[in-house]
Protein backbone atom coordinates (compact mmCIF):
# COMPACT_ATOMS: atom_id res chain seq x y z
CA UNK A 1 0.00 0.00 0.00
CA UNK A 2 2.97 2.18 0.40
CA UNK A 3 4.17 2.23 -2.63
CA UNK A 4 1.13 2.74 -4.77
CA UNK A 5 0.47 5.58 -2.03
CA UNK A 6 3.37 7.17 -3.29
CA UNK A 7 2.50 6.40 -7.13
CA UNK A 8 -0.70 8.31 -6.25
CA UNK A 9 1.40 11.21 -4.53
CA UNK A 10 3.11 11.64 -7.75
CA UNK A 11 -0.20 11.58 -9.66
CA UNK A 12 0.88 8.61 -11.68
CA UNK A 13 -1.69 5.89 -12.75
CA UNK A 14 -2.12 2.98 -10.61
CA UNK A 15 -5.12 1.04 -11.45
CA UNK A 16 -3.71 -1.18 -13.79
CA UNK A 17 -0.48 -2.13 -11.94
CA UNK A 18 0.20 -5.33 -10.24
CA UNK A 19 3.24 -7.26 -9.27
CA UNK A 20 4.94 -9.60 -11.92
CA UNK A 21 7.35 -12.59 -11.83
CA UNK A 22 9.91 -11.85 -14.48
CA UNK A 23 9.21 -15.66 -15.58
CA UNK A 24 6.42 -13.68 -17.12
CA UNK A 25 8.49 -11.95 -19.49
CA UNK A 26 11.03 -14.84 -20.17
CA UNK A 27 8.49 -17.04 -21.24
CA UNK A 28 7.95 -17.10 -25.41
CA UNK A 29 5.36 -14.90 -26.94
CA UNK A 30 6.44 -12.27 -24.14
CA UNK A 31 6.64 -8.76 -25.29
CA UNK A 32 9.56 -7.46 -26.40
CA UNK A 33 11.83 -5.50 -23.99
CA UNK A 34 14.52 -3.39 -25.04
CA UNK A 35 15.78 -2.70 -21.31
CA UNK A 36 15.69 -4.37 -18.31
CA UNK A 37 16.74 -2.45 -15.04
CA UNK A 38 16.26 -4.46 -11.15
CA UNK A 39 16.61 -2.40 -8.45
CA UNK A 40 16.32 -4.55 -5.95
CA UNK A 41 19.83 -4.99 -4.08
CA UNK A 42 19.31 -8.16 -3.73
CA UNK A 43 19.12 -9.07 -7.53
CA UNK A 44 22.90 -7.54 -7.93
CA UNK A 45 23.97 -11.31 -6.12
CA UNK A 46 21.22 -13.98 -8.56
CA UNK A 47 21.38 -14.48 -11.66
CA UNK A 48 18.48 -13.43 -13.81
CA UNK A 49 17.07 -15.14 -16.92
CA UNK A 50 17.86 -14.91 -20.29
CA UNK A 51 15.66 -12.52 -22.11
CA UNK A 52 14.05 -12.64 -25.18
CA UNK A 53 15.88 -10.33 -27.55
CA UNK A 54 19.15 -9.77 -25.52
CA UNK A 55 17.73 -6.56 -24.20
CA UNK A 56 20.44 -4.24 -22.81
CA UNK A 57 20.17 -5.18 -18.85
CA UNK A 58 21.46 -2.81 -15.99
CA UNK A 59 21.37 -2.75 -12.06
CA UNK A 60 19.60 0.07 -10.55
CA UNK A 61 19.65 -0.99 -7.10
CA UNK A 62 17.66 1.00 -4.39
CA UNK A 63 17.60 -0.05 -0.49
CA UNK A 64 13.86 -1.98 -0.48
CA UNK A 65 11.97 0.60 1.79
CA UNK A 66 9.54 -2.78 2.51
CA UNK A 67 12.20 -3.48 4.79
CA UNK A 68 12.45 -0.39 6.57
CA UNK A 69 10.68 -0.55 9.91
CA UNK A 70 10.16 2.48 12.09
CA UNK A 71 6.92 5.13 12.50
CA UNK A 72 4.85 5.97 9.52
CA UNK A 73 6.45 8.56 8.69
CA UNK A 74 9.62 6.84 8.75
CA UNK A 75 8.27 3.98 6.33
CA UNK A 76 6.76 6.89 3.96
CA UNK A 77 10.06 8.40 3.79
CA UNK A 78 11.80 5.14 2.24
CA UNK A 79 9.18 4.69 -0.22
CA UNK A 80 9.20 8.61 -1.36
CA UNK A 81 13.17 7.95 -1.05
CA UNK A 82 13.03 4.93 -3.24
CA UNK A 83 10.71 6.97 -5.43
CA UNK A 84 12.97 10.02 -5.96
CA UNK A 85 15.89 7.56 -6.58
CA UNK A 86 14.26 5.52 -8.85
CA UNK A 87 12.42 9.22 -10.81
CA UNK A 88 15.73 10.89 -10.87
CA UNK A 89 17.43 7.91 -12.67
CA UNK A 90 14.30 7.30 -15.19
CA UNK A 91 14.39 11.06 -16.35
CA UNK A 92 18.33 11.08 -17.09
CA UNK A 93 17.60 7.19 -18.75
CA UNK A 94 14.84 9.28 -20.70
CA UNK A 95 17.12 12.49 -21.54
CA UNK A 96 19.98 9.84 -23.35
CA UNK A 97 20.00 10.47 -27.37
CA UNK A 98 19.35 6.84 -27.77
CA UNK A 99 19.65 7.03 -31.62
CA UNK A 100 22.82 8.32 -31.76
CA UNK A 101 24.38 6.02 -29.32
CA UNK A 102 25.72 2.41 -30.23
CA UNK A 103 24.87 -0.62 -28.06
CA UNK A 104 28.36 -0.33 -26.06
CA UNK A 105 27.51 3.16 -25.25
CA UNK A 106 24.07 2.75 -24.20
CA UNK A 107 25.12 0.17 -21.74
CA UNK A 108 27.87 2.55 -20.20
CA UNK A 109 25.24 5.03 -19.86
CA UNK A 110 22.57 2.94 -18.35
CA UNK A 111 25.25 1.60 -16.09
CA UNK A 112 26.61 4.82 -15.27
CA UNK A 113 22.90 6.14 -14.51
CA UNK A 114 22.11 3.05 -11.74
CA UNK A 115 25.08 4.66 -10.04
CA UNK A 116 23.90 8.10 -9.37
Amino acid sequence: PHAIKQLETANLPVSDLRSKSWDEFAKPGAPKMDFVFTVCDNAASEICPVWPGQPITAHWGVPDPALVSGSTEQIERAFRDAFLTLDRRIGLFLSLPLSSLDGLAVKREVDRIGKQ
